[in-house]
């Protein structure tokens, strides 16, 4: 609050200032004719420099309080965008699920907040000071036309504080529609920014040229930016252009009768004071009806950027609770203070789920029993519902039917978060913190974050630690290249990090371990190798292995064929083989395919 009251203060003075500074230069010019014919020895002479002195002072203490507008307006833009952050990231983790964060309207909203709250450029910080700041330029206005009504006319200060707000009304609405045009071609300017991404980051580059895509890429870029240009060309000149041919003939009219008024007046009633006094007090309430550089921008773009952080947490908490810390069904206290570890299976029973805003089901009564301590497989084509089965199983999600129960109790009558401290899960797109290797592995279990051997051994157990001993600050190093002294790792490399990050949280208590398809991008024999260590490394603990491929999963001791959301088959690899359905038919295919003796009709089928 004493920022604010501060840079208001501020803003007030440099308002008052400038007026100042007018009424003195005027009254200045004024009273030189008579203060030369008096002689510097003169009463008159002493009052010119008196009057001088008080110019002077106005036009010196502007340019002192300058800087401090713009380091206060600083202050407060920081600490309101830290704020706006601080509830952006808490609308982020606030839902203990993930669906408003894979709903595309809510994405949306949260690029619009992020990129101009992040760099604070027309954050809505700089709004605010900008709002502050838009004080002293009507204090000044007001000043202004104070002055002309008392030294003139009051009809002339009107005209020309019409003419002024009548400007200011149509940079202000122009910026406004402009600025929301631009979030509403939020999609095409994301599309430009990949491209552009594209041709200057590393990862395509080596593509772009042995492909000899840089022409492609070229007019590619050209063409995304004309298509977003286009409508901002059309509302530019729909917002800006003719109304301000109009703006333009009303304010030349209401001016040139001020003006010719004036003139005429200046021979029978204003002294060469009042002539000055009017002049300069007009053409500075006309400059101030010119864009505002420190203010427009800032509060057409930074309101909606705040306006997207209230529509991000407004769609965030419209989502219903369906991550909760008990079942509603039952009081509260019946829900038990920790969860106990899985003993005989996991259940999904009669599991029927759809994703929010969408009609098709995943599952529809999905009846699925994962034995604990064993391996269990879930192998199925894309679009089976694998990693849907994962992100229930974890409560990223809860089911719209049915029940996934440990031992017969609902999980969701556990603590979400000491649910999850039972899972070690490796997901598909796993993260790849760009911190250290010892760090990237402890995130398993960050309460034993500390646990150095228990690191190494996980490190070791998933044979990624000669690899981060190689390194020159060994588990120390940063795993990224934008870090003095970091280093990055080989997309095999970071996954057995990964592994080691699971089997980390198994040594910390996690009893269930799952692994979603973090090697799709690995040939069958990598995948399959990865499988085997893994499967051999958790033995006796609750594994799930996730895959597309048939041929990987074999060692597993029970095996689900998922199609189309629903368990087709399910037992060991020979039995399913022995049975000769869907499984034993894709085993054989995919096989066939890896050692190049698929028929062309069994691979069109």
């Amino acid at each position: 609050m004493g920022l604010v009251v501060g840079l208001a203060t501020i803003n007030v003075l440099l308002g008052v200032l400038p007026v100042v500074f007018v009424v003195a230069t005027s009254e200045l010019l004024g009273r030189v004719p008579e203060a030369v014919a008096g002689g510097t020895g003169s009463a008159v002479w002493r009052t010119v420099l008196a009057i001088f002195a008080v110019a002077a002072a106005a036009f010196v203490g502007q340019q002192i309080v300058a800087p401090f507008q713009g380091s206060l307006g600083e202050l407060v833009a920081r600490r309101i965008d830290g704020q706006m952050f601080d509830e952006l990231m808490a609308a982020a983790l606030r839902s203990r699920g993930i669906a408003p964060l894979e709903d595309q309207a809510a994405l949306q909203d949260l690029r619009a907040a992020v990129a101009e709250v992040q760099y604070g450029f027309q954050s809505p910080g700089q709004a605010c000071a900008g709002l502050l700041g838009l004080g002293a330029r009507y204090v000044q206005l007001i000043g202004y036309a104070a002055v002309i009504a008392l030294a003139f006319a009051w009809w002339a200060a009107l005209a020309l504080v019409v003419v002024v707000l009548l400007f200011r009304y149509g940079q202000r609405n122009g910026i406004r529609h402009y600025s929301r045009l631009r979030y509403a071609l939020d999609g095409p300017e994301r599309r430009i920014d990949y491209l552009r991404d594209l041709g200057i980051q590393p990862a395509a580059g080596k593509e772009i040229r042995v492909f000899g895509l840089a022409g492609w890429l070229t007019s590619t870029l050209e063409e995304a930016y004309r298509s977003w240009l286009a409508p901002l060309w059309v509302a530019r000149r729909r917002l800006y252009l003719w109304p301000f041919f109009r703006y333009a003939v009303v304010g030349l009219v209401l001016t040139g009768m001020v003006f010719a008024f004036t003139g005429t007046a200046a021979a029978e009633q204003l002294t060469l004071t009042g002539f000055a006094l009017v002049m300069q007090a007009s053409l500075g309430a006309l400059r101030l009806s010119e864009f505002y550089p420190e203010a427009d921008n800032q509060i057409a773009v930074g309101m909606t950027a705040y306006d997207a952080v209230g529509r991000f947490a407004e769609r965030v908490d419209a989502y219903p609770a369906e991550v909760r810390d008990g079942d509603p069904a039952q009081p509260a206290a019946v829900a038990p203070a920790a969860v106990p570890d899985p003993v005989a299976t996991i259940h999904f029973d009669q599991v029927s789920f759809s994703y929010p805003r969408q009609d098709r089901l995943v599952f529809d009564q999905l009846d699925l029993t994962i034995p604990v301590g064993r391996c269990t497989a879930i192998v199925g084509l894309n679009g089976a519902g694998k990693t849907t089965l994962v992100k229930l199983l974890a409560r990223l999600y809860e089911p719209t039917g049915g029940a996934i129960r440990v031992d017969g109790v609902d999980i969701r009558t556990y603590p979400v978060v000491q649910w999850r401290r039972k899972l070690g899960v490796i997901f598909q797109d796993f993260a790849r913190y760009e911190i250290s290797a010892a760090v990237n592995i402890g995130y398993g279990a960050i309460e034993a974050a500390d646990d150095r051997e228990g690191i190494e051994h996980a490190a070791r157990a998933a044979g990624i630690a000669d690899d981060l001993g190689r390194l020159p600050r060994g588990l120390d190093t940063p795993l990224t290249k934008q870090t003095a002294g970091g280093t990055d790792l080989s997309g095999g490399q970071w996954q057995r990090v990964a592994l080691a990050r699971a089997l980390f949280a198994l040594r910390h208590g996690s009893p269930v371990v799952v692994l979603d398809e973090p090697t799709a991008s690995l040939d069958v024999r990598a995948e399959a190798r990865f499988f085997d260590e893994f499967a051999e490394l958790t033995q006796g603990a609750t594994t799930l292995l996730i895959s597309h491929r048939f041929s990987t999963v074999r060692q597993a001791d029970h095996i689900v064929v998922l199609t189309d959301g629903k368990v087709a088959e399910q037992g060991s690899h020979d039995e399913l083989v022995a049975l000769d359905g869907r499984y034993a038919r894709l085993f054989r295919l995919q096989a066939d395919r890896f050692t190049g003796t698929a028929q062309p009709e069994e691979v069109a089928t």
